[in-house]
């Protein structure tokens, strides 16, 4: 057997070095900083396809509604795209004065979509399971303090699931959809951010939703949504990234056989996560990790405060570094909650 080193894997390490974030945050004025918010939010939505989406009236459905003691839940659909329908549910507190703070409360992976999120197990032990792991009904939590939250499936997830992905509700459909997508100039990232942009718009009918300030808040996959719903639309006013803020470098491009839906054609060559958040700036954000989440890479904490410290950068810059807060807790890769539901209490009631 040969000792040589066939694999491709230390070519893609060097070329991250030599090609790697064109547009990094390195602004140290307003006017900077500015500049480079433009530039890079236009190059992030040339990148994601973002800009080939094609609008369409949001013709809302309420097709059901369960009354709980303490929140109502409505299963609601929308058009996102013509010929393209998001299911989700609404959770609306029973308690308190509408219009309510709203929140979007994106899932992420092994999460049967918005079933977990809003804490409905009757779909089998499989969901049951997920939510008991990964602390996984955060819909539920945030109405219970008092938002009306909109849980989503994302496309390819729940009721939104590709023919290929159906034999487990727990089954994502991102590859198929990314094969589909990218020789087309779209990806699954641009399509999830692009269908929470059309759900604020929804948010923004609603009687019963406060519509100048909106939350935004998942884990893993959701903390995905999070992070890149939040940094192209300034509807977004308070996020909480939980599970999904680590360099790229070791964490998708070492751990490369994570899901297809985080990764984007030449997005290396421009940002890392820590770019992207620092987007968000200076509207409040929260990230949360767990100390010993395997997707946080070979360096662990470390790789996450690296990216945190590039947002801090921007947030610092314009004057708001209290707006940033990174909650490291004992634990692996689930939510945590414990400082993001005070935190969204805090920046939006």
């Amino acid at each position: 057997m040969s000792e040589t080193e066939y694999t491709v894997h230390p070519h893609l390490r060097s070329r991250w070095d030599a090609v790697g974030r064109k547009l990094r945050f390195i602004a140290t004025t307003k006017g900077e900083w500015e500049t480079w918010r433009e530039a890079t939010s236009a190059k992030l939505k040339e990148l994601t396809g973002y800009n080939t989406m094609v609008g369409s009236e949001l013709q809302p459905k309420i097709t059901d509604e369960v009354v709980f003691d303490d929140y109502i839940r409505q299963r609601v659909e929308i058009n996102t795209e013509p010929d393209v329908v998001m299911t989700l549910y609404v959770m609306i507190p029973t308690t308190g004065t509408p219009p309510f703070p709203a929140v979007l409360a994106p899932h992420g992976h092994g999460s049967g979509g918005k079933y977990s999120v809003a804490g409905i197990t009757d779909h089998g032990d499989d969901i049951a399971n997920a939510v008991k792991h990964y602390n996984y009904d955060y819909g539920i939590q945030f109405a219970r303090a008092g938002f009306i939250t909109f849980c989503p499936d994302a496309r390819g997830f729940g009721e939104r699931q590709e023919e290929g992905a159906k034999n487990s509700i727990l089954n994502s459909s991102c590859q198929l959809i990314n094969n589909m997508a990218l020789p087309l100039g779209q990806t699954v990232t641009g399509m999830w951010a692009w269908d929470l942009h059309r759900l604020i718009d929804y948010v923004e009918m609603r009687d019963d939703a406060r519509s100048e300030g909106v939350g935004c808040g998942g884990l893993s996959g959701g903390g995905l949504q999070t992070l890149w719903a939040s940094a192209l639309d300034e509807r977004i006013t308070c996020s909480v990234v939980s599970g999904y803020m680590y360099g790229y470098r070791e964490s998708l491009l070492d751990l490369h056989g994570n899901c297809s839906c985080n990764y984007v054609p030449h997005l290396y060559e421009y940002v890392d996560m820590g770019d992207i958040a620092a987007l968000i700036a200076p509207r409040p954000l929260l990230v949360e990790t767990g100390d010993q989440d395997p997707l946080n890479g070979a360096s662990g904490v470390a790789n996450t405060e690296s990216q945190v410290d590039i947002a801090c950068r921007a947030f610092r810059l314009l004057g708001t570094e209290d707006s940033l807060s990174h909650d490291i807790f004992e634990g692996e890769h689930r939510w945590n909650g414990v400082e993001a539901i005070p935190w969204m209490v805090k920046h939006l009631q």
